[in-house]
Protein backbone atom coordinates (compact mmCIF):
# COMPACT_ATOMS: atom_id res chain seq x y z
CA UNK A 1 0.00 0.00 0.00
CA UNK A 2 1.31 3.32 -1.00
CA UNK A 3 2.30 5.82 1.57
CA UNK A 4 -0.87 8.74 1.09
CA UNK A 5 -2.96 5.19 1.69
CA UNK A 6 -1.26 3.69 4.15
CA UNK A 7 -0.62 7.19 6.57
CA UNK A 8 -4.56 7.35 7.14
CA UNK A 9 -5.21 3.88 7.72
CA UNK A 10 -2.90 3.59 10.49
CA UNK A 11 -4.67 6.05 12.76
CA UNK A 12 -6.01 4.08 15.28
CA UNK A 13 -3.54 0.95 15.14
CA UNK A 14 -1.32 0.35 18.27
CA UNK A 15 2.45 0.11 18.22
CA UNK A 16 4.60 -0.76 20.52
CA UNK A 17 8.88 -1.87 21.10
CA UNK A 18 8.87 -4.21 24.00
CA UNK A 19 5.45 -3.31 25.16
CA UNK A 20 5.90 0.53 25.42
CA UNK A 21 3.55 2.61 22.86
CA UNK A 22 0.26 3.44 22.00
CA UNK A 23 -2.45 4.32 19.63
CA UNK A 24 -1.21 6.11 16.62
CA UNK A 25 -2.80 9.41 16.14
CA UNK A 26 -0.54 11.57 14.05
CA UNK A 27 1.21 10.26 10.71
CA UNK A 28 2.57 11.83 7.48
CA UNK A 29 3.56 10.13 4.27
CA UNK A 30 6.08 10.24 1.72
CA UNK A 31 7.51 8.57 -1.32
CA UNK A 32 10.23 9.27 -3.87
CA UNK A 33 8.22 11.47 -6.03
CA UNK A 34 7.94 14.13 -2.99
CA UNK A 35 10.93 17.01 -2.70
CA UNK A 36 10.32 15.90 1.03
CA UNK A 37 11.26 12.58 1.21
CA UNK A 38 14.70 11.40 2.44
CA UNK A 39 14.57 9.05 -1.12
CA UNK A 40 13.53 12.10 -3.51
CA UNK A 41 17.28 11.76 -5.02
CA UNK A 42 18.21 8.18 -4.68
CA UNK A 43 19.51 5.96 -1.91
CA UNK A 44 22.50 6.68 0.73
CA UNK A 45 23.24 4.44 3.59
CA UNK A 46 20.98 6.74 5.79
CA UNK A 47 17.85 6.36 3.74
CA UNK A 48 18.69 2.79 2.36
CA UNK A 49 16.12 1.24 3.99
CA UNK A 50 13.54 3.10 2.85
CA UNK A 51 14.48 1.21 -0.68
CA UNK A 52 13.91 -2.00 1.33
CA UNK A 53 10.87 -4.29 1.78
CA UNK A 54 7.39 -3.12 2.78
CA UNK A 55 7.30 -3.50 6.37
CA UNK A 56 10.40 -2.45 8.07
CA UNK A 57 11.21 0.49 9.98
CA UNK A 58 13.43 3.59 9.08
CA UNK A 59 15.01 4.99 12.03
CA UNK A 60 17.06 8.67 11.18
CA UNK A 61 17.76 11.66 13.49
CA UNK A 62 16.14 14.89 12.99
CA UNK A 63 17.93 18.10 13.11
CA UNK A 64 21.45 16.49 14.44
CA UNK A 65 18.75 15.67 18.27
CA UNK A 66 15.78 13.52 18.05
CA UNK A 67 15.26 10.39 16.58
CA UNK A 68 12.34 9.55 13.74
CA UNK A 69 10.40 6.52 12.93
CA UNK A 70 8.83 5.67 9.97
CA UNK A 71 7.40 2.87 8.41
CA UNK A 72 8.33 1.87 5.12
CA UNK A 73 4.97 0.59 2.57
CA UNK A 74 4.96 -0.47 -0.85
CA UNK A 75 6.37 1.86 -2.79
CA UNK A 76 9.02 2.39 -4.48
CA UNK A 77 10.59 4.55 -1.60
CA UNK A 78 7.90 5.59 0.26
CA UNK A 79 7.30 6.01 4.60
CA UNK A 80 4.95 7.18 6.94
CA UNK A 81 6.19 8.65 9.54
CA UNK A 82 4.41 7.82 12.96
CA UNK A 83 3.90 11.54 14.27
CA UNK A 84 2.19 10.92 17.49
CA UNK A 85 0.75 8.27 19.26
CA UNK A 86 -1.60 8.31 22.44
CA UNK A 87 0.35 6.69 24.71
CA UNK A 88 -1.19 3.00 26.11
CA UNK A 89 1.72 0.91 27.25
CA UNK A 90 4.36 1.13 29.48
CA UNK A 91 3.62 4.89 30.76
CA UNK A 92 5.99 4.31 33.65
CA UNK A 93 9.15 3.75 31.00
CA UNK A 94 7.67 6.46 29.24
CA UNK A 95 7.30 8.77 32.19
CA UNK A 96 10.95 7.83 33.06
CA UNK A 97 12.66 8.11 30.05
CA UNK A 98 10.79 11.48 29.29
CA UNK A 99 11.04 12.75 32.57
CA UNK A 100 7.43 14.34 32.47
CA UNK A 101 4.25 12.92 33.70
CA UNK A 102 1.64 14.47 31.72
CA UNK A 103 0.38 11.85 29.18
CA UNK A 104 -0.47 14.20 26.87
CA UNK A 105 3.31 15.76 26.57
CA UNK A 106 4.83 12.27 26.37
CA UNK A 107 4.33 11.34 22.76
CA UNK A 108 3.08 14.01 20.87
CA UNK A 109 5.99 14.55 18.29
CA UNK A 110 7.96 12.28 16.30
CA UNK A 111 11.25 12.59 18.38
CA UNK A 112 9.27 12.68 21.98
CA UNK A 113 7.33 9.34 20.55
CA UNK A 114 11.25 7.69 20.00
CA UNK A 115 12.20 8.93 22.90
CA UNK A 116 9.47 7.73 25.18
CA UNK A 117 9.34 4.02 23.18
CA UNK A 118 13.50 3.70 23.36
CA UNK A 119 13.61 3.99 19.49
CA UNK A 120 17.01 4.62 18.44
CA UNK A 121 18.99 3.59 15.48
CA UNK A 122 19.80 0.31 16.24
CA UNK A 123 16.07 -0.20 15.55
CA UNK A 124 16.61 0.75 11.58
CA UNK A 125 15.55 -2.20 9.63
CA UNK A 126 13.90 -3.99 12.07
CA UNK A 127 10.46 -5.51 11.36
CA UNK A 128 6.83 -3.71 12.74
CA UNK A 129 5.28 -7.34 12.85
CA UNK A 130 8.52 -9.15 14.99
CA UNK A 131 9.87 -8.30 18.25
CA UNK A 132 10.44 -6.12 19.68
CA UNK A 133 7.65 -3.95 18.16
CA UNK A 134 4.44 -4.94 17.61
CA UNK A 135 1.28 -3.75 15.17
CA UNK A 136 -1.59 -3.83 16.07
CA UNK A 137 -4.69 -2.86 13.73
CA UNK A 138 -7.45 -1.08 15.68
CA UNK A 139 -10.86 0.21 15.13
CA UNK A 140 -11.15 2.55 12.02
CA UNK A 141 -10.80 6.29 13.38
CA UNK A 142 -12.02 9.59 12.33
CA UNK A 143 -9.63 11.06 10.47
CA UNK A 144 -8.96 14.74 9.76
CA UNK A 145 -6.34 15.93 6.64
CA UNK A 146 -3.77 18.40 6.62
CA UNK A 147 -0.28 19.98 5.64
CA UNK A 148 2.57 18.42 6.52
CA UNK A 149 4.82 20.57 9.20
CA UNK A 150 8.07 21.07 10.11
CA UNK A 151 9.21 20.41 6.31
CA UNK A 152 10.16 23.09 3.50
CA UNK A 153 9.79 21.64 0.66
CA UNK A 154 6.24 20.22 -0.72
CA UNK A 155 4.67 21.62 2.73
CA UNK A 156 1.07 22.09 0.73
CA UNK A 157 0.81 18.57 0.31
CA UNK A 158 -2.55 17.13 2.02
CA UNK A 159 0.07 14.24 3.59
CA UNK A 160 -0.99 14.67 7.24
CA UNK A 161 -3.45 12.59 8.83
CA UNK A 162 -4.63 12.77 12.49
CA UNK A 163 -7.66 11.50 14.54
CA UNK A 164 -10.11 13.87 14.64
CA UNK A 165 -10.84 15.11 18.38
CA UNK A 166 -7.59 13.36 19.66
CA UNK A 167 -5.38 15.78 22.51
CA UNK A 168 -2.10 13.81 21.55
CA UNK A 169 -1.47 15.81 18.62
CA UNK A 170 1.92 16.91 17.81
CA UNK A 171 -0.05 20.37 16.76
CA UNK A 172 -3.93 20.90 16.05
CA UNK A 173 -4.91 20.78 12.34
CA UNK A 174 -6.12 23.82 10.68
CA UNK A 175 -9.95 24.41 10.98
CA UNK A 176 -11.90 23.85 7.55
Amino acid sequence: MHSSRAAPALIGWTVTLDGVGGRIVETEAYDHEDPASHSFSGPTPRNAVMFGPAGVIYVYRSYGIHWCMNLVTAGPASAVLIRAIEPTEGLDVMIARRRLEDPRLLCSGPGRLCQAMGVTHDKNGARIDQPPFALIPGPPAQVVIGPRIGITKAVEAPWRFGEAGSRFLSKPFPKL
